[in-house]
């Protein structure tokens, strides 16, 4: 097998658990993408379609209650297109798309299509998050999983049981929303990535240049999470040329 370069991403935002701030990073993550001038979709598996109302030009609903919705959803994720794909999955539709995922092998094919996948996981501290993540650390032992540790959804301490999967995987850590900020980017619709916004131009600039300093800080750690696959990838393809 020839692992992917990144050229093309594949990134699954998910938890079992709900309000986590699992959409808020899909959202960060998708505006990261625009933000480099990437060409990006974006997928909501939820019933409430929150990221479709927050990024309507770049987030769809999609369903996997049925064949047809399996196929139609996997097909696009594993199309070699040169589109960076983020999917907001929630406890609904979490156990059926990993089930899936592994029935398929779809990290083994992403992969052969030059396509890189990689997990970010919303911790929280309770026992079926960690079941979970580590499920998913038995079934995904090729892919890279990230925790992602929300501050806003309380104190750490439980991190280690969250350990990073993947050569290239450490922890990001979402820090908590300025006060004031929460109620602005709260709005629909609303991209951190689009400075011309009816929304931006409504937040008092005290506020504007915390949340871009806030959005900065996650931002570089998308960055330096994406060099870091991309690294891993180049080196594997080495070792088994």
């Amino acid at each position: 097998m020839r692992p992917a370069t990144a050229a093309t991403s594949v990134t699954v935002v998910c938890s079992p658990r709900p309000r986590v701030g699992r959409t808020l990073v899909a959202r960060l993550l998708t505006d990261f993408y625009l933000t480099n001038g990437r060409e990006v979709a974006a997928f909501d598996l939820n019933p409430d379609p929150d990221l479709t109302q927050f990024l309507p030009g770049y987030a769809v609903a999609a369903k996997i209650d049925n064949i047809k919705g399996k196929m139609a959803l996997f097909d696009r994720l594993i199309a070699s297109d040169g589109v960076s794909k983020v999917i907001d999955l929630g406890p609904n539709a979490f156990e059926t798309f990993f089930e899936v995922a592994r029935e398929i092998d779809f990290v083994g094919e992403a992969q052969r299509r030059s396509i890189a996948p990689a997990i970010l996981f919303v911790t929280s501290p309770d026992r079926s998050a960690m079941d979970a993540y580590a499920k998913l650390q038995r079934h995904f032992d090729r892919t890279t999983i990230v925790p992602v540790h929300n501050e806003a959804a309380g104190k750490v301490q439980h991190r280690d049981m969250f350990p990073p999967i993947g050569g290239a995987s450490v922890p990001i850590y979402l820090s908590v929303l300025a006060p004031g900020m929460k109620r602005y980017i709260d709005k629909r619709p609303f991209s951190f990535s689009d400075s011309n916004s009816t929304s931006m131009m409504d937040m008092p600039l005290d506020i504007h240049m915390e949340m871009q300093r806030w959005v900065r800080r996650i931002f570089v750690e998308f960055r330096e999470l994406e060099l870091r696959i991309m690294l891993t990838n180049l080196k594997s393809s080495l070792h088994n040329q």
